[in-house]
């Protein structure tokens, strides 16, 4: 690089994610976490439990065991994915600086909690493994298949800030398939 871009704030910006919380445990939320098919402009506390009870459905699609449940009226139908071996998710949140003087501050983030799987909820359909969603898993092993080691990590960096940032998973899957596509590997989904 010819420095051309060295006053980018971009390039000076600097973000820091601890995961783990100097001998304090975090919290375990394997089984409690939901990705839901709306958008609720609510952050705060709640009494979930109260109104959201997944149950079976006893029904099995792809391989999936669904789950359904109610949600503002409308029936929902979903199925928990477990994280793939060697990953974990992290809720993320901005921890408190007492000492910030500056701008140049990097932004401090650390692990409020972590789990191991997550709960997909769709509400047209029935979940399958056809869905963006459970789609962007696959990425995972072809990254660590296509690129070895080094695109590993890279992925390992960026599994917290696919967490706790607000993504798209249609759009993040529709550039991971662009991704393989490039690379001549695209998946195919059939019905067969």
């Amino acid at each position: 690089m010819d420095g051309g871009n060295e006053g980018s704030p971009l390039l000076r910006s600097q973000t820091t994610v601890n995961l783990s919380r100097s001998g304090e445990a975090v919290a375990d939320l394997t089984g409690k976490v939901h990705q839901l098919p709306c958008c609720i402009k609510y952050n705060g506390p709640t009494s979930v439990s109260d109104y959201f009870k997944p149950k079976c459905s006893g029904m099995e699609v792809d391989g999936l065991t669904l789950e359904e449940t109610y949600f503002r009226g409308r029936k929902l139908h979903g199925t928990t994915v477990p994280l793939p071996d060697g990953y974990s998710g992290f809720i993320l949140g901005k921890k408190s600086s007492e000492k910030k003087t500056n701008t140049e501050t990097p932004d401090c983030w650390e692990a409020n909690a972590k789990f191991q799987n997550v709960t997909v909820w769709n509400h047209d359909s029935l979940p399958s493994n056809d869905d963006a969603f459970l789609r962007t898993f696959h990425w995972f092993a072809v990254a660590k298949a296509v690129s070895g080691v080094g695109l590993d990590l890279h992925i390992t960096e960026l599994t917290p800030q696919f967490v706790w940032q607000d993504y798209s998973f249609g759009s993040l899957a529709r550039f991971l398939d662009n991704c393989l596509a490039q690379r001549g590997m695209l998946r195919t989904y059939t019905d067969e």
